[in-house]
């Protein structure tokens, strides 16, 4: 039986939902089939934002060929069958769209045999990819694409979606509940209309505790997605700001998508050297007693730990010298290479190195009278280098 969203897929883009900085009067996609000529574009967004489906509406709007190719299933046999027969409709002036689902999933070697049947114009290419293209599209591919990001739904368009679900299925269910089923679909129609789908099964008359059974509530979070490392930054900058809540919301968010809690332990130990430093050294003494209570104690057991981590790191004082200092002596090192050590403070364990003045000068401060002394300690070229505003 077909599954309930492919049913309501919109077949024309009066029926198409969201995307209206795209789709609306004024949108560059409208426009472009409105003009009847598409160029090749990448379709980056969420899940169930409605990628695949609007490809299929601008074929079926400009009366183009539409071929779909799957990069987790298809490879260069599957484009070269494709390549034929667009270059056969090329010859009938009929316009051939690849779409190729996932396309971030093709290796280098397989988006470079796409270039040059997109630059000729025998394909138009549209891709779609829940990834960032700028990491996951080669570069020649990206300049001969328009790149359109794609919003999460809106809990209304949600609604109308599963408004549209209900009256198919001919089921009832209560205006509050299908508010709550578009709230926790984090955007995802496809999730909802899978739901509103399974709970139809279990009655015709759905509540709110059959919805909840059906949903099996899921978070949005791929360890090695955007998604993941957005996240760990919001979590960063919480606690940079000072705002421990925010800090602990980023943290439990992790945690209930499944994060490694050795992951996120290593990034607050990262934290407390980073942004706090000698503001509060205890920081750093407490971020590595949670990382080794994390690798003791595993989940769920060590999550208060890192709770208790997050609160006490957004409320420290902040210090980044560390950091900045790092970062100044990398750069001079990069500039000036492997500058000679001045002579006074090489080390002299053989009577030549002494013959050749290695040590000669060289005050040990502890016998100095001020018990400090004002010896040059950097190369000749950085001599009066500052990483800390030093004196």
């Amino acid at each position: 039986m077909e599954p309930l969203a492919s049913l309501l897929r919109p077949q024309k883009l009066e029926d198409f939902l969201g995307q209206d900085k795209l789709v609306g009067k004024d949108g560059p996609i409208r426009k472009m089939i409105e003009g009847g000529r598409i160029t090749s574009m990448i379709f980056w967004g969420p899940p169930a934002s409605g990628k695949t489906t609007l490809a299929n509406i601008i074929a079926n709007t400009i009366q183009a060929d539409f071929e779909k190719i799957s990069a987790v299933i298809d490879g260069k046999e599957k484009l070269k069958e494709i390549i034929d027969i667009a270059e056969k409709n090329r010859e009938n002036k009929i316009v051939t769209i690849l779409f190729i689902d996932e396309i971030h999933r093709w290796s280098k070697a397989q988006q470079d045999a796409l270039l040059p049947y997109v630059e000729t114009g025998v394909i138009t290419l549209i891709g779609a990819t829940t990834e960032n293209p700028s990491f996951t599209v080669i570069s020649p591919l990206l300049s001969r694409s328009r790149v359109f990001v794609f919003e999460s739904h809106s809990k209304e368009n949600i609604k109308i979606a599963l408004e549209r679900g209900v009256k198919l299925l001919k089921i009832k269910v209560k205006d509050a509940d299908l508010d709550y089923l578009a709230e926790i679909s984090n955007g995802d129609i496809r999730f909802a209309l899978n739901t509103i789908e399974i709970a139809s099964q279990i009655s015709k008359k759905i509540t709110k505790e059959e919805l909840e059974q059906a949903a099996q509530k899921f978070l949005r979070y791929d360890k090695n997605g955007e998604e993941h490392y957005n996240i760990i930054s919001a979590m960063h900058k919480s606690l940079r700001s000072s705002n421990p809540s925010a800090g602990v919301y980023w943290v439990t968010r992790m945690l209930e998508a499944g994060e490694d809690p050795l992951y996120i332990a290593r990034r607050l130990l990262r934290f407390a050297s980073e942004d706090i430093g000698n503001a509060n050294p205890n920081a750093l003494l407490l971020a590595n007693q949670v990382f080794q209570a994390c690798q003791n104690l595993g989940i769920p057991e060590c999550n208060t730990a890192l709770i208790q981590l997050a609160e006490y790191l957004a409320n420290s004082p902040k210090d980044n010298r560390a950091y900045v200092a790092a970062n100044l002596a990398k750069e001079d090192i990069k500039n000036y290479g492997n500058l000679p050590v001045p002579m006074h403070l090489r080390n002299a364990p053989t009577k030549l190195m002494k013959e050749l003045d290695y040590g000669k000068g060289y005050e040990y401060d502890p016998d100095l009278p001020s018990g400090k002394s004002k010896q040059q300690c950097f190369p000749d070229k950085l001599k009066d280098r500052k990483y800390f505003g030093d004196k």
